[in-house]
């Protein structure tokens, strides 16, 4: 039901890896502006910006901005509020990026906060960071537009909006390339997302020669959810510019959306196949195999990289981190050693993983050597918490526990509070859990987070009622928590309750968030416990294909055994037994399924009519 939080780490990992040999990305555009936001990569939270999945970004010359060296310290600030974004906290994403705008002055990033604090709806943050965004960059006409629609309270008149743009467009031939692509920035704010479609269309009209404005176009059709229609103007673009990555990486996320990672990978392999020495075209693809859960694909191509730079410590990591997401630990921990004795900038996450490596071998003690020389800060809070696991993993839970009672932090001290509520779980101490949970609580009523986890727990207790009372208060509070849906019409059908009802409570989290492979999980088996194997089959392989979880294998795995594909039923609970040996839910389906009933003796007939 929830997320696993093993993989995170290791993903972040990944992900800064990405971000470092990715650069220059877009080196080849004229009057290219995204030295700075293209190293940094595209932010994962903000579906309606697709323009950053390119690279897109904002419409100053690159020569006015200050020269930014890329610290440790500033990357990690940056990560810090991409990942609060990516959580849709825009409000603590935007206030991380005004200090670290206030400390750089770049326009860039002064930029960047202005949009994610405009996603927060804080008026008061937003008023800030157009304010900061006007001081750093005087001259910016985008700034000046965000200031008037912040000024007003709603967009200016379309019309002046248009004149505005086709005139930037027309008197700057000089930055017509980065402009064009600049246009669902500047429009970024308004509401209407048709009426945007309909401006950017209009003021690229002149300019249908350059695969930039068709760009524009499917940019503006995407975020107006016209996905075939962005499509067709990504076509137009690479006719007039084959194998351009920024158009390739943007179909590749329309492909994935629609759930063709497939034809995406297949798509990217052919361009790579007419250009094979193109390295910005084999990290995108490397990306796309990694999005479809193509670990071992991916890694591959990051070595076919490291074969023409084999000194590139970016690439060894990335290949270190891959290799321990696939289960090649040997492979990452001499590439990941061998980062790290280089001086590598991310030498903690490192150092996180090769403890994660040891404790996975049962190796504690190393583990916690490597934990222990995590450095304050960053990841600090995670390699204590990784500490206490590998305790409680050896029947050390009071010490384990104790780990986690010393933070004076509150924002640690809340991560400490559900890690240990995980320790205990783990030991089978729920009940304990949940008392824990429900102090937390008592405290702090409507606090989201505790009030799923309670739920969650009482589910695990056959609270029911405890259970429905604090998902249905959750949902009042937040009524687009997908999750809580999710939570509550998954925990009905399982147990066979209302499920008419679960039904329609799991629809309703599966149009919040349609591509959530537990989501979908949750509506195939509903379908099941209703009775429609075949509806029930459907969305288990589209789950599945998504993420193979052990819960997932195991609902498709029973769902296959019924409909007497037992041959099928069996490869799929083989190979989830394989990858996840000590998942429970998976081996009583597994025992349940492949249990052969004993047969019965015949019964004798009555002689004499006697029974």
């Amino acid at each position: 039901m929830k997320y696993p939080l093993c993989r995170v780490f290791v993903f972040l990992g990944i992900v800064l890896a990405f971000c470092l040999t990715a650069a220059p990305a877009f080196s080849e555009e004229p009057g290219d502006l995204l030295e700075f936001n293209t190293n940094m990569g595209s932010d994962p939270g903000d579906d309606e910006d697709d323009d950053e999945a390119a690279g897109v970004s904002i419409i100053e010359d690159p020569g006015e901005f200050p020269a930014q060296e890329l610290s440790a310290e500033t990357l990690q600030e940056f990560l810090l509020a991409e990942i609060a974004a990516s959580l849709a906290q825009f409000s603590e994403s935007a206030q991380a990026y005004i200090a670290l705008a206030r400390k750089t002055r770049d326009p860039r990033i002064a930029h960047r906060a202005a949009y994610i604090a405009s996603r927060s709806k804080d008026a008061k943050l937003i008023a800030e960071a157009s304010r900061l965004w006007i001081e750093v960059a005087p001259a910016s006409e985008e700034a000046r537009l965000f200031s008037d629609y912040v000024e007003r309270g709603h967009s200016p008149a379309i019309d002046r909006v248009r004149e505005a743009l086709s005139r930037t467009l027309a008197q700057n031939p000089e930055k017509l390339i980065p402009n064009l692509l600049g246009l669902n920035r500047a429009l970024a704010r308004a509401e209407n997302k048709d009426v945007t479609r309909n401006l950017v269309y209009r003021v690229t009209e002149p300019y249908l020669t350059y695969p930039e404005a068709h760009f524009a176009r499917a940019q503006a059709a995407m975020i107006a959810k016209r996905p075939m229609e962005a499509t067709g103007a990504l076509d137009r673009a690479l006719e007039l510019r084959p194998n351009w990555v920024p158009a390739l990486m943007l179909k590749t996320h329309i492909l994935v959306e629609a759930g063709a990672a497939d034809q995406a990978n297949q798509m990217l392999e052919a361009a790579l196949a007419k250009e094979p020495r193109n390295r910005e075209l084999r990290i995108a693809y490397a990306r796309s195999l990694i999005a479809a859960n193509k670990f071992a694909a991916a890694r591959n191509e990051f070595n076919t990289l490291l074969a023409a730079t084999p000194d590139d410590r970016d690439l060894l990591y990335t290949i270190g981190m891959l290799s321990a997401e696939i289960g090649d630990t040997a492979t990452a921990e001499s590439q990941l050693k061998k980062v790290l004795d280089s001086g590598h900038p991310q030498a903690d996450l490192i150092r996180l993983q090769l403890g994660k490596i040891a404790a996975d071998r049962g190796e504690h003690a190393t583990a916690r050597k490597w934990f222990d020389a995590v450095r304050p800060g960053g990841y600090a809070a995670e390699a204590r918490v990784r500490s206490a696991r590998s305790l409680a993993k050896e029947g050390r839970l009071d010490q384990a526990r104790k780990l986690l009672h010393d933070a004076s932090n509150p924002e640690v001290q809340r991560r400490y509070l559900f890690a240990e509520s995980q320790l205990l779980v783990d030991a089978g101490r729920v009940r304990q859990a949940f008392e824990l949970i429900d102090k937390a609580l008592r405290k702090d009523p409507d606090d989201n987070d505790l009030l799923y986890e309670s739920a969650m727990l009482a589910e695990r207790l056959d609270m029911l009622e405890i259970m429905e009372g604090r998902l249905r208060k959750l949902i009042a509070l937040s009524p687009e928590h997908a999750h809580a849906y999710n939570a509550l019409g998954y925990s009905l059908a399982d147990r066979g309750l209302r499920l008419e009802e679960a039904e329609e409570l799991i629809v309703r989290a599966l149009e919040m968030l349609p591509r959530d492979a537990y989501i979908i999980d949750s509506m195939g088996w509903v379908r099941f416990k209703r009775g429609d194997l075949p509806g029930a089959l459907k969305y288990l392989e589209q789950a599945h294909a998504i993420r193979a979880d052990p819960e997932i294998s195991a609902h498709l795995g029973e769902v296959l055994w019924r409909l007497n594909r037992e041959d099928d039923a069996r490869r799929i609970l083989d190979a989830a037994k394989a990858a996840h040996p000590g998942n429970t839910a998976l081996q009583k389906t597994i025992q349940r399924l492949y249990q052969v009933p004993e047969k019965k003796a015949p019964e004798k007939k009555p002689s004499g009519g006697k029974r």
